[in-house]
């Protein structure tokens, strides 16, 4: 990861920018962001913005054995987890996102479910999943429908923006997911 703090320069530039999929067949859990920051844009890391809450999460809730760093994301691969997002481009917010794109992302990301066939497929962000998937009343949780072979979970988006979920929170909520999604066919099917 570039230790260097970028400037805002570097940040501005950094839109349009993609960040590589953390991904393998066969995951246990394929988790979903929106789309990368500038700052992850910036450093070629998911979640790398400091302050972001979704490896500190993913910690308390069981899924790593400590809090990774963004640049250690490629470690989540032998524990059975990945990372991509609905859509690939870096903003400064997920905002700037039509639902055109995020309707294409939901298609996007049923190809890689195809493809790479995990378990369960965890979209972070009950707005954006609404948007891209065409499904205005869905709530957090697992969903009735699947991504072909996966089932779908909404999970809270880590990021400080949804600053309503405080960390205690992510982090039960992450807890009650792993525990769901880890069981074998209980709870995810």
């Amino acid at each position: 990861m570039r230790s260097d703090k970028p400037s805002r320069e570097q940040l501005l530039a950094a839109a349009g920018r993609t960040v590589p999929d953390v991904i393998a067949p066969g995951l246990t859990v394929l988790f979903c962001g929106i789309n990368p920051g500038l700052y992850s844009g910036f450093t070629g890391h998911h979640f790398a913005r400091p302050g972001n809450r979704f490896w500190p999460a993913l910690h308390a809730a069981g899924f790593t054995p400590h809090v990774f760093r963004p640049d250690e994301q490629f470690e989540l691969l032998p524990l059975g987890y990945g990372i991509t997002n609905l859509v690939e481009r870096a903003t400064a917010a997920a905002a700037e996102l039509s639902s055109g794109e995020l309707m294409a992302g939901a298609q996007a990301l049923s190809q890689k479910v195809a493809r790479y066939r995990p378990l369960v497929v965890a979209v972070l962000g009950i707005g954006a999943h609404r948007q891209a998937f065409g499904r205005p009343r869905a709530a957090s949780g697992l969903q009735p429908e699947r991504i072909g072979p996966a089932s779908l979970w909404v999970l809270p988006n880590p990021s400080g923006l949804a600053a309503h979920y405080t960390p205690a929170m992510l982090a039960e909520i992450y807890r009650t997911f792993r525990e769901a999604a880890t069981e074998g066919d209980r709870g995810i099917r």
